[in-house]
């Protein structure tokens, strides 16, 4: 159930803020109690055009989570309002307020792109494994690199970055790309200083991002896989994008078991008192990865991405399974870990007793990635070990 405190026009303004967070959070790690109230106050007035039933019908996975829970979330993964990060910055780290741009459709080239600019590490892993490496000229938000290791790890250090923050349109054009790419609608111009599909347009570059439908509960992979087929197709080479969705179905049927109804709650930050149990609700990419893992996502049923739960709720629920999204706080790990364990909300499930927390980057849970397959996997063994 949806924890009913906050009239509708105010969840409508959370959620606008909420949703932009996370991109804000890796940037600006520091609490929003030393940004003026007035900077809150004209992010609070861009969002209240809007109300819950207005947002787009297509709408991008989270980049870097779009994770309600982080509503909660201080610098130190305590704090409530005061752990909002600075919102009215320049440059390439700032947000802008407004509405979330449209997704756009797949483009039609007349040849394979050869200079392609990644608005994030982990668009351009993935072209990497589909073999166009050669092409990548350039990436920004070369944090998404973190999640990875090996081999892959090692090429895409060697791809330039040509922005450490969000992509701003100066460092995107001066890399003189014939097409641009990432998985989330929001590297497109909701960032101060980052380019919109126009302008990329305009200067004859084509473009593509990842994107859902916006619509129905979240059961797989369906906006990872659509990603990968594709930018594949767009380089025309369909049968690597094919064999890399194969792989990653194949590597999530070895791991995960049957459903059983395992109950899951995914958290970013412990939850305060009072505030209610912020997570990921049915329509969410985390709904998806709990679901192929064989559990049973304690927020499923609300029919959108964030989920505020009652703390009744999580109780009845009884989730055995706690899966702790790391990066979108300054927190360690291990201090995520420890702030849910001390969590009096949370001190009396299965979850919490029995140890059964799991971390995941938050870059391979809440946004397309090639290692989505890994977040499956590492949720399964502990679904599979709390039965």
């Amino acid at each position: 159930m949806e924890y009913p405190a906050t009239p509708a026009i105010k969840r409508a303004w959370v959620t606008c803020i909420i949703r932009i967070m996370p991109f804000l959070r890796r940037d600006f790690r520091f609490p929003a109690a030393l940004i003026p109230l007035a900077a809150l106050t004209v992010a609070l007035a861009a969002c209240s055009s809007g109300s819950p039933s207005s947002a787009p019908a297509g709408k991008s996975s989270s980049m870097a989570g779009m994770d309600m829970s982080s509503a909660s979330a201080s610098a130190s993964g305590t704090g409530g309002m005061a752990g909002m990060p600075g919102m009215a910055s320049s440059g390439s780290g700032g947000m802008n307020m407004s509405a979330a741009p449209a997704c756009p459709p797949v483009p039609k080239l007349s040849a394979p792109p050869k200079r392609v600019v990644t608005m994030d590490a982990g668009a351009a892993a993935i072209l990497i494994q589909l073999g166009l490496g050669d092409r990548v000229v350039g990436t920004a938000a070369p944090d998404f690199e973190a999640a990875f290791t090996g081999t892959m790890a090692k090429e895409l250090k060697a791809v330039k970055v040509i922005d450490p923050g969000r992509g701003n349109k100066e460092a995107v054009l001066a890399a003189t790309p014939d097409f641009v790419t990432g998985i989330s609608v929001y590297e497109l111009g909701s960032f101060n200083g980052t380019p919109t599909v126009g302008l990329l347009k305009q200067n004859g570059i084509g473009v593509y991002v990842a994107c859902d439908s916006g619509t129905g509960t979240v059961t797989g992979l369906d906006e990872t896989y659509a990603y990968i087929q594709d930018i594949a197709g767009l380089f025309q080479v369909p049968a690597k994008g094919a064999a890399l969705v194969a792989s990653m179905k194949q590597q999530i049927a070895a791991a995960a078991a049957p459903a059983d109804g395992t109950g899951v709650l995914a958290l970013s930050a412990a939850p305060n008192g009072g505030q209610g149990v912020n997570t990921e609700g049915g329509a969410s990419l985390t709904n998806g990865i709990i679901t192929l893992a064989g559990g049973k996502n304690i927020a499923a049923s609300v029919g959108s991405e964030f989920a505020t739960l009652s703390a009744e709720t999580v109780t009845k629920e009884n989730p055995k399974v706690i899966v702790a999204i790391t990066g979108l706080t300054s927190q360690t790990p291990a201090q995520l870990v420890t702030s849910i364990e001390s969590s009096p909300l949370l001190a009396g499930t299965d979850a919490v007793k029995n140890k059964r927390i799991v971390t995941v980057p938050q870059t391979i849970l809440l946004s397309p990635s090639l290692l989505n397959a890994d977040a499956v996997t590492a949720i399964a063994r502990a679904v599979a070990a709390a039965r």
